[in-house]
This record gives structure tokens, sequence and C-alpha cells, in this order.
């Protein structure tokens, strides 16, 4: 019987590391200093890219472009095992995420940040878990919960520095598609009906197979557009659309995890507290 902190070095006492995933419109890393590439190998194949090692206001970061510096991996082709694997295997305890995102609601503007306190996972394709029974991997079955979601440490950090950054932020719940289509009216105005505030195509499984690692994981959405499910919208959602509302995000995000980094880092006894709790979770939640 071998769980994942069976197969993956202990966590190593002292300053906490944090893993920054860029998504779509963040495959740079020039808001941190960094200091050299490191290719990593996983037992479940190769990570989406080489990962940047370097700092942050004197804290050790790790940073990953989700899709590849250049874009390659479509989102059902991301291989978010290798990725979340790596980073724990770097010696990584928090997690900052960034998703695009369309969004459902009037009031949720393109420009506009969203730090989700909860999901609705609507993909079909993808490996949901580390505990497949697959030879080499952990073996058991993790029952791992989703409530909530989301470091809510991290949530509330992420939310007070979007403010300090001047970015309209929001609490909601993200809804995560298949991709890489954008969704039909009738699909959109469905999610609408289900609660969903924005919708992305790369939150899931990336959120909770973080849980199963014993990962703190906070993400920001940024909202590029709304979607198609607005009566009267001259403009849909289209990649050259969306493109044009990822610049600027691009750079409110960067702005934003600096300075989250630096509220890891002055509030790093609470976040300590809050890794410990994660890997608590993700160890009791495994059968064998």
């Amino acid at each position: 019987m071998a769980s994942v902190f069976d197969l993956l070095p202990a966590r190593a006492d002292g300053p906490l590391k944090v893993g920054i995933i860029g998504g779509t419109g963040l495959e740079n890393s020039e808001f941190m200093v960094a200091r050299e590439q490191v290719a990593v190998e996983t037992p479940y194949g190769a990570p989406s890219d080489t990962f940047t090692l370097g700092t942050i206001n004197d804290v050790e970061v790790v940073v990953l472009a989700r899709h590849g510096r250049d874009h390659r991996h479509n989102p059902t082709n991301v291989n978010f095992r290798a990725n979340l694997w790596a980073f724990k295997s770097l010696g990584v305890s928090i997690i900052l995420a960034s998703n695009a995102s369309g969004s459902l609601r009037e009031h949720l503007a393109p420009g506009t940040f969203v730090v989700p306190s909860s999901f609705i996972d609507w993909t079909q394709q993808r490996q949901r878990t580390f505990y497949d029974g697959a030879a080499g991997h952990p073996t058991g079955v993790a029952h791992i919960p989703c409530f909530p979601a989301y470091s809510e440490a991290l949530r509330s950090i992420l939310l007070e520095c979007a403010k300090t950054v001047g970015v309209e932020v929001h609490d909601g719940t993200i809804l995560c598609i298949e991709g890489p289509r954008f969704s039909s009216r009738a699909e959109s105005n469905m999610f609408r009906t289900l609660g969903a505030d924005v919708i992305n195509m790369t939150a899931c499984p990336e959120a909770y197979l973080a849980k199963e690692l014993g990962i703190a994981y906070a993400a920001v959405a940024l909202v590029t557009d709304y979607d198609c499910w607005r009566v009267g919208e001259l403009e849909h959602v289209s990649v050259e659309n969306v493109a044009k509302v990822m610049v600027q995000n691009a750079v409110n995000t960067t702005k934003l995890f600096a300075l989250a980094v630096s509220e890891i880092k002055a509030k790093s006894e609470l976040l300590t507290t809050e890794v410990e709790l994660a890997e608590t979770v993700a160890k009791g939640s495994v059968m064998f």
C-alpha cells in the first residue's frame, strides 16, 4: 500500500515554496527573478513544459505555463497529473493559478477578476485522480472532499491583493468544460441556470488533483468575454476578442501574483497551518 506521500519527497521544513500556474496569456515569467529552467520526470508522463525556478521578494517560486510556452497543449491534452506531481516533487506546497474565463453574469465584465470559491466539473475525458490502479502509481482510492473547493486563506489573499492592484474582483463559481470549442448559446444559458458565474476549460481536474497531493491551492479567473448567452450581443466569444482583453489581464495578473507571494511571506505562519491541514485531509482521504 502506498499513497502519494509514500512516493514523493516529504515536505521540507523551512520557508514555503510557491508554485504559479500561468494560463493563457501568462506563458512568460517576467514578473519574477528567474534563476534556472528544470525538466521533471513523473510517473504520469511529461509536464506541459520545463519549470522556471526563481524568486519573488526573496520567496522561492516555481512557475509553469499550463499550455506550454508556445501554447501547444489544448485543454484536454494538458497533463494535469504530471504538472502537479512535478510541483510537489520540487517542494511546492502552495499553488496560485490563473484561468482565462468567460463571464456568465452581466456584472462580471471583461477585465474583471473572479476568485472561485467552488467549481462545477463538466469535463468528460480527463484523468481525475492519481489513484488509478496503474503500476507504479499510488494504491488505494482517494475520496478527496471538495468543500471547501479551494484554500480559503489563499482566496482571501488573492481577493485583497486584487483590490490593491485596482482590479474589480468578485467571489464566484467556475464551471469547467472540456473544450477546446466554445459553448453553444443553449449550453451557455444552461450553465447560467446551474449557478455558474464564469466558464473555463482548465479549472478541473487541477483544483482537486492539488487536493490529493495536499497542496494548498487557489485560482483567479480572468474574465475575457461574455461567452455567447447575451441576447443582442454583437461580439460573441472568439479568439480575436479574447486576445484583446487578455493582454491587460496578463499585466494585472502578474502584479496580483507578485503581491500575493509577498503576502504569503508575511502570513507564513497562517499558510503553514493551511498546508499542514491540506496534507492531513489528503492523507485521511485514502482508503486501502
